[in-house]
């Protein structure tokens, strides 16, 4: 599915050339908007006048470190999706931005296809461009299924417990389309939870 809005990316790096690169790629992309940062102040300022969907970060500049803007990103924004670059990759490195929740580590030179499988991966592990009905459309589905694999039971056992078409319950679980409110009475009554549980469930 497609994002229904430009996913809004703030890139911080000190080197002129690669973010005049950065911002001359995402928006020939068509699909995702940009705010370029030479200084950590910047960037800063930046998030608090419009928080971006993801920060792709240096690591390496001047007197700051890469490792240390993530961890006052993830304590000011917990939970942002952050990229780092760094033109000096180094396992050691990689493996400390991984545990302080770095989403992925892109080492220059990357090539354009690194980058958009990078940003595809991200868009798609935070649900970023969807409204919230898309959003709760696809997650409620995903989660039915859950249920039903965990069960082992077929689409067609949960069509008959809960007394609905395989093609609505099949519907449901891709995210194509919400469940009316009967109809998700009837396949919570058919795993015995109550829709608040099932719906509590969901990470939004």
């Amino acid at each position: 599915m497609e994002p229904s809005s430009k996913i809004d990316i703030a890139v911080l790096d000190d080197d002129p050339d690669f973010r005049n690169y950065i911002e001359d790629f995402l928006a020939d992309e068509g699909k995702y908007t940009v705010r370029a940062f030479e200084h950590v102040e910047g960037l800063f300022a930046g998030c608090e006048e419009r928080l971006p969907d993801i920060v792709l970060v240096d690591m390496k500049m001047g007197d700051h470190q890469g490792d240390q803007v993530l961890e006052q990103l993830q304590g000011r924004y917990p939970g942002l999706c952050v990229i780092m670059v760094t033109g000096y990759p180094s396992l050691e490195d990689m493996r400390k931005t991984f545990q302080m929740k770095a989403f992925d580590y892109l080492p220059k030179p990357f090539t354009l296809a690194d980058m958009r499988r990078a940003l595809s991966r991200a868009v798609d592990t935070f649900g970023l461009g969807k409204t919230p009905q898309e959003l709760l459309r696809e997650r409620l589905g995903q989660r039915i299924k859950l249920m039903r694999v965990e069960r082992d039971w077929s689409l067609k056992d949960l069509a008959q417990s809960a007394k609905l078409s395989v093609s609505q319950i099949s519907s449901i679980e891709r995210g194509a389309h919400l469940p009316s409110i009967e109809s998700l009475l009837a396949i919570c009554k058919a795993f015995d939870r109550k829709p608040s549980e099932v719906l509590a469930s969901i990470d939004l």
